[in-house]
């Protein structure tokens, strides 16, 4: 930030807290009090930061100035705080803001970690202080900073999930180069700061409610837990629409339950097991695998989820499953023990049906083994295809409007983007997350609907990271396995329900056989030899990796043009030629990048006198 040139007068507030307070928090439990801000929006958002519920982070955002206004409240400060954003919510390379006192005196600024943590304060100070203040409820800090600063050391704030680190300052710090992050152990919250700037649409009169909750559950005692229970509709439940939904919390779980979905199982199932408990576990039944119809998706930070005032997803009624599967992620690091649990999803529907059914529709790639990612690779790219030839064949004249998407992979996930190809040229971004975590997963909003043509084409693109894995990772359903899907929300809903592509398996062969003489063996591509067992017999090095990467980039692929039966459309899908993108989109610039400007001071806040 700016250096400020404002007296902070804290003596007579100082003299008040000497007798309860040691000295060196002054600053943190007096006032500051920046000139008003008229054009400051309020801040509509807000989520925990910490499991224990001591931080908390509101925000909005000014799309005319692209700035993000944040404010974080502590509920108890001791010696400072620390908050930055970091590209996986790593501590290291992180670009920080910092309030902390030296045991005399009070400061705020804007700060990076290197490699190896050390924190250092910015040559240029970008986040700018506006206000402090001290309530029964805790200490609150606000600032703002733009989008894109332009500094090497600035994180860009953009659609998608952002990676939030914070961390609590428990001793006075002397000098920032004694401060190392990696030492302090920060937490990590994800959140998407940038949401489109829509209105909450009025609930119609007949609108009823239906809790899909989680029976009661006691918290396990670790870590990370996914919790899967069957729900079942109403008996003869008739056609409604849900028109929106929204999430149902646990009061005091509110930094535990960190993601919540619910799926519909497939109309072709007439049972489905009853079954409460962990998703992971050997006893969960199998048929819980065809549950995956996407009816609703929740996560930490999410609004509640409304669907455009002429369309709604239909629920009930003799196209539709009356099993639905609840999974709910509970993320309990403090390893919390006997805490109970029933938190959900409360979906909101109507017997007045809408003019439109929305639809879901898959997007990406069909989840198969034949679609494989390398070990130890720092970025590795897969791209799935919906074809020209499938939408000219599947969608109206007219088209469809995609309102909302939800994009998913497994734990090797590290980014996912769709886009719309028109005559071979990118048109328009669907969704895209350049810092996509399979822990945030909800149903995102699109800043303005995408109409789809017949004869469109949707890319979807997925990179990976294996540098921690010595096997080959395949695709499939396995969590350890790996898939690369966006689930589009549109309108009107046609028979068109998954429209997703692999690799030509006849051209998969050629590689195996291929890779198997360079290497020096005997290659087997006898029937009772699997695809896993052909991966995993490669000895992988560059060669292999590399001619893996040309032959998914370059060879015809298969397609899975489905209806909502799961049969495929009529036509030819083998051996499709990959669409050609002959022109992609840019982004626009920023404003930093048009008018730079120069570095200034860093912000020093003193507690004696000055700021």
């Amino acid at each position: 930030m700016r250096l400020l040139n404002k007296d902070l007068r804290l003596q007579d507030v100082t003299l008040m807290y000497l007798t309860v307070l040691a000295t060196v928090v002054v600053l943190l439990v007096a006032s500051y009090q920046a000139p008003a801000l008229p054009s400051r929006p309020p801040l509509a958002y807000h989520i925990p930061l910490d499991p224990s519920g001591q931080l908390e982070l509101s925000w909005n955002i000014s799309y005319p100035t692209q700035e993000v206004y944040l404010e974080v409240k502590v509920k108890e400060l001791h010696h400072g705080l620390l908050l930055g954003m970091s590209d996986r919510g790593e501590p290291t390379n992180a670009d920080l803001v910092i309030l902390w006192d030296d045991g005399q005196k009070s400061y705020f600024g804007d700060a990076w970690s290197d490699n190896e943590g050390r924190v250092m304060l910015d040559a240029q100070q970008d986040y700018q202080l506006l206000e402090t203040h001290q309530s029964s409820e805790g200490f609150f800090l606000l600032f703002k900073r733009p989008f894109s600063t332009c500094d090497p050391h600035d994180y860009i704030i953009e659609e998608g999930t952002v990676h939030i680190i914070y961390a609590l300052l428990e001793h006075p710090i002397l000098s920032l180069h004694e401060l190392n992050i990696s030492r302090l152990q920060p937490g990590v919250q994800r959140v998407l700061l940038l949401r489109p700037d829509t209105r909450s649409l009025a609930l119609p009169r007949d609108v009823h409610s239906l809790e899909v909750l989680a029976p009661e559950v006691i918290i396990p005692t670790q870590e990370t837990t996914y919790w899967c229970h069957i729900y079942q509709l109403p008996p003869n439940m008739p056609k409604n629409h849900i028109v929106m939904y929204e999430s149902v919390i646990t009061p005091g779980n509110e930094a535990i339950v960190h993601h919540i979905e619910v799926f519909e199982c497939s109309p072709q199932m007439d049972t489905v097991p009853s079954y409460s408990g962990s998703c992971d576990s050997k006893m969960k039944p199998s048929k819980l695998n065809y549950c995956r119809h996407v009816l609703a998706a929740w996560a930490m930070g999410a609004e509640p989820f409304y669907y455009p005032a002429d369309a709604g997803l239909p629920l009930g009624g003799e196209s539709s499953s009356r099993f639905l599967r609840l999974e709910v992620h509970y993320h309990n690091p403090l390893l919390i023990s006997g805490r109970r649990d029933s938190s959900g999803i409360r979906l909101w529907y109507t017997p007045s049906l809408r003019r439109f059914d929305a639809g879901i529709m898959e997007l990406g790639l069909v989840y198969t083994p034949v679609m494989a990612i390398p070990p130890r690779q720092r970025s590795f790219q897969l791209t799935g295809y919906c074809t020209d030839k499938c939408t000219q064949t599947a969608l109206p004249a007219g088209g469809v409007h995609i309102f909302a998407s939800q994009l998913h992979t497994h734990l090797a996930g590290l980014g996912v983007r769709t886009v719309l190809v028109r005559g071979g040229r990118e048109v328009e971004v669907v969704q895209e997350d350049r810092h996509f975590s399979t822990h945030y997963q909800i149903i995102r909003v699109l800043k303005k609907m995408v109409t789809v043509l017949p004869g469109d084409a949707l890319v979807t693109k997925c990179t990976f990271t294996t540098e921690d894995r010595n096997k080959v990772t395949v695709g499939g359903f396995g969590i350890m396995d790996e898939m690369c899907v966006n689930y589009v929300h549109y309108y009107p809903r046609t028979q068109l329900e998954l429209c997703k592509s692999h690799v030509d398996t006849d051209y998969l062969q050629k590689y195996f056989s291929l890779i198997n003489r360079f290497q020096g063996r005997e290659g087997c591509s006898c029937p009772q030899t699997t695809v896993e067992e052909q991966f995993s017999s490669i000895t992988w090095d560059g060669f292999s990796g590399d001619v893996l990467n040309s032959l998914y980039i370059t060879s015809p692929i298969s397609m899975h043009c489905n209806q909502s039966t799961a049969q495929l459309f009529p036509g030819q899908w083998e051996k499709q030629e990959i669409p050609v993108v002959t022109a992609e989109l840019q982004r626009a610039p920023y404003p930093c990048e048009l008018s730079p400007r120069a570095s200034d001071n860093p912000t020093e806040v003193r507690s004696d006198s000055s700021v």
